[in-house]
């Protein structure tokens, strides 16, 4: 059996069809329930396009939070600086302790 493309399962909505449907839709959950049924929809729309947006912007915030190769060798520097820093004033408080 082949796969129909989509624009092919598109075609097959005629507006023929797409009234029929509708019509059934009305039949089956009455007029009253159609306004709760579209609201629903809505807001499970929203919902969904919110959390895609949520997703996409943490993104986009790892990314740019990632470090320039220039800015992590600074970093890496001063860090490092620090430590001899430390050292060296380990070393003097040791010898003049020896004094």
């Amino acid at each position: 059996m082949e796969q129909l493309s989509h624009m092919q399962m598109l075609a097959a909505f005629t507006p023929t069809a797409l009234i029929i449907v509708l019509v059934l839709i009305l039949l089956i959950f009455g007029g009253k329930k159609l306004p709760e049924l579209a609201r629903g929809l809505g807001k499970a729309r929203r919902e969904f396009k919110k959390a895609s947006e949520e997703i996409e912007d943490e993104f986009k915030a790892v990314l740019d939070d990632e470090e320039s190769p220039d800015a992590r060798r600074k970093r890496i520097e001063s860090e490092e600086r620090r430590v001899i820093r430390a050292r060296i004033e380990a070393e003097e408080r040791a010898k003049s302790g020896k004094n």
